[in-house]
């Protein structure tokens, strides 16, 4: 079987299997660590087609069956989907491919979050339910609101290792939210800012057409700004019985689907790589549990705390790496450490490379990857 073969289940569903260190045991389990519904991006099949392409040849060349964008219930491993996002790039020869995906999305693209969010009280309330039940639809990235003064930004983090395409995954995820933020303030409701990780493509007509608002490439953190006032403004038609039973709705698959402590970790300390350096015995309090109780536990789990914030720094550096511009120093400085030596010693270790290293190998194999194609 193909590392990332599409399997009808008995409810007429598909998934798509990853591979055996994604944590997804069969594909009859529910919503696990590194999975995601469809969503917007069943939308790749019809983008391909607008574009020229054959979807069936290049969805099966992935290693997926065609049929899984027929519903954007569907599963897929975030995986799988960002090596369908980086061949769909190559083939179509489409920079901005996740971004055409992205801007099909409507508020039912979230499902039950989306369906929450369309009967919010405020917008306030509904980006805070998005923040706060986003891995009932996503167990591969993790949405962080922050509001300082008039402004509120609302960052999309990925998290799963080795996922890639982080780049694609965040140009789609940040289109998708403008669109419910437009489904719920009006069509003609624009953003501050637009914060991207990726390098500017040589046409930026596309994100200027869409998103309507300045964009700031090379980013440390793909993020939406906005105005805080926004936050107070109420949802037209918002029904509080329909937002009762959809929350009620979200809260029981929550509970059915309880995450891992090592997936609860990945995603808290890809949220605190945005401040500082996180420890284990800041984490632990952050968990409500002690921190002897989080190494005993995350030792069960087949790993550890060191391991796991290692993964994650890791994998921001790769991000950023692969899709910016950004230079060493700023790199070290993203990732919090002293000195661009240490982040040197660190990246070898991880990946048997220094930085610049593992980035010119990477730009020498992959030709059509942003950071080539800028």
């Amino acid at each position: 079987m193909h590392p990332h073969t599409a399997v009808a289940r008995k409810d007429g569903r598909l998934i798509s299997i990853p591979p055996p260190e994604s944590g997804i045991t069969g594909p009859h389990g529910p919503l696990g660590a590194g999975f995601i519904h469809l969503g917007a991006a069943k939308e790749i099949y019809t983008v391909l087609a607008e574009l020229g392409a054959n979807p069936e040849r290049i969805i099966a060349e992935a290693g997926l069956d065609p049929r899984l964008f027929d519903d954007g219930n569907n599963l897929i491993s975030f995986r799988a989907l960002g090596h369908l996002l980086a061949l769909c790039i190559e083939r179509t020869n489409c920079p901005h491919f996740g971004l055409l995906v992205g801007q099909k999305a409507t508020l039912s693209s979230l499902g039950l979050v989306g369906l929450l969010m369309r009967h919010a009280e405020t917008v306030g309330h509904a980006l805070q339910a998005l923040q706060r039940h986003f891995r009932v639809q996503n167990r591969g990235a993790v949405i962080r609101l922050d509001v300082d003064r008039d402004l509120a930004v609302l960052s999309y983090l990925p998290y799963e290792p080795s996922a890639g395409s982080a780049a694609q995954h965040s140009e789609g995820a940040l289109a998708t939210t403008v669109n419910a933020l437009r489904a719920l303030c009006g069509s003609e409701w624009t953003p501050s800012e637009l914060l991207l990780v990726r390098t500017a493509p040589a046409d930026l007509e596309p994100y200027r057409r869409f998103f309507r608002a300045p964009i700031r490439f090379d980013q440390e953190t793909a993020a939406l700004v906005l105005s805080a006032h926004w936050l107070k403004h109420r949802v037209p038609g918002a029904d509080p019985a329909v937002r009762c039973k959809a929350e009620k709705r979200v809260l029981e698959l929550e509970a059915a689907t309880p995450s891992s402590l090592a997936d609860d970790l990945r995603r808290l300390l890809r949220v605190e790589s945005m401040r500082a350096r996180c420890t284990a015995d800041e984490a632990a309090c952050l968990l409500s549990i002690h921190r002897r109780t989080l190494t005993r536990r995350l030792k069960t789990e087949g790993t550890c705390f060191k391991a796991l914030a290692d993964e994650i720094r890791f994998e921001i550096a790769r991000q950023l790496l692969i899709d910016t511009q950004m230079t060493l120093v700023q790199v070290a400085a993203v990732l919090d450490f002293s000195e661009p030596a240490a982040f040197t010693r660190a990246f070898r270790s991880w990946s048997g490379l220094t930085p610049s290293g593992w980035r010119a190998e990477h730009k020498a194999q992959s030709p059509k990857s942003p950071l080539a194609a800028a």
